[in-house]
């Protein structure tokens, strides 16, 4: 595998180094390794384990990232590799993420990522499915070929990039889906997730608005451990300052998994009920996630209520704005970037 140096890292006494890639911004010594396990010191050089290591890779509909109002019905050609930052103990992806072993991945250069997202008819390329801050100088160097070749680039992330690391790759990201859970409740993010702290989930977020990178949220509603309503509801409102009350806001129904087995799914009725608070507190575009067929899934025009795209889980069935991306029935201007893929 291609042996690359790593990107925002500091060089400190005794040959450790700081990495700043990430909100925990570990500090290395020599011959060790960061959190993630993805970044390594030797001899005072900081070097990344997951370049160009795919060990996941294929064509999804853009709404399964999910983004809802980015290029609609594009499909993106998603790539992974292995190690994250966070140690969710209810991680879907639990056997490329959390597992601390040997991988079977395959070599996957830039150029090799861009011209198989081509090939394959992609419009645009998405890190995803562990966590893309952990091979970022990967995801850099093909994201800056992409667009050469005409391809927008998307993160599924948790939203833990460092507010530099943000403006590094900000010129080639195009959107961005930062995934809470449990709406960003503290406690929960240590006890449950092993996560210190979650400022630096809303720098990074407060870095992407600025940069002009469009942003939709999910908020994993996790029974018993993470769905107080009360947190919810600050979300929305930190979410509506912060972010404005057009940002997408995507509610996801937990599964159990991992080693989290023993909780069961999120009633739909929670679900229904976190929607309803948000859309209280002011954000226009609330989505019910992992509930197929629930009019949740579905866009409505936030002022006449006029159903504008229907939805059957990552599939758009019907699309009703007119070609200026506004309401039939009134008027209104739904804040959508990029093409529909699809036939009106």
């Amino acid at each position: 595998m291609t042996k690359k140096e790593a990107m925002l890292y500091n060089k400190l006494s005794d040959k450790s180094v700081k990495c700043n890639l990430c909100g925990r911004r570990c500090v290395i010594l020599e011959g060790k390794l960061g959190v993630c396990v993805s970044r390594k010191n030797e001899g005072g050089i900081l070097y990344t384990s997951s370049y160009a290591r795919a060990c996941s890779a294929s064509v999804d509909p853009i709404e399964k990232k999910p983004l809802f109002h980015f290029h609609p019905g594009a499909h993106v050609f998603s790539i992974a590799a292995p190690f994250c930052n966070f140690f969710c103990s209810f991680c879907d992806n639990w056997m490329i993420s959390q597992q601390r072993s040997t991988y079977q991945t395959q070599e996957m250069t830039p150029k090799t990522v861009v011209n198989t997202a081509r090939r394959l008819g992609s419009q645009g390329i998405s890190y995803t499915y562990s966590e893309p801050t952990t091979f970022y100088e990967w995801a850099y160097d093909s994201a800056k070929i992409a667009h050469e070749e005409g391809l927008f680039n998307t993160f599924v992330t948790n939203g833990y990039l460092t507010p530099e690391a943000v403006k590094t790759i900000s010129p080639y990201l195009d959107a961005a889906t930062i995934d809470f859970k449990g709406a960003g409740d503290p406690a929960f993010y240590k006890d449950v997730m092993k996560v210190p702290s979650v400022e630096p989930i809303y720098a990074c977020l407060k870095a992407m608005k600025k940069q002009e990178i469009h942003i939709e949220i999910t908020n994993l509603i996790v029974p018993k451990f993470g769905d107080l309503e009360e947190h919810n509801r600050e979300l929305a409102i930190w979410v509506k300052e912060n972010l404005g009350e057009d940002t997408p806001m995507h509610l996801l129904r937990f599964h159990p998994n991992y080693e989290l087995i023993d909780i069961p799914q999120t009633p739909i009725e929670t679900i229904e009920k976190a929607k309803q608070i948000m859309i209280d507190v002011g954000l226009k575009y609330v989505y019910a996630g992992n509930i197929p067929r629930h009019e949740g899934e579905n866009t409505y025009c936030p002022t006449c209520r006029e159903l504008l795209i229907r939805r059957f889980g990552f599939t758009i069935t019907e699309w009703n704005l007119k070609r200026d991306k506004t309401c039939p029935k009134c008027g209104e201007q739904i804040p959508i970037t990029g093409r529909f893929y699809g036939t009106p």
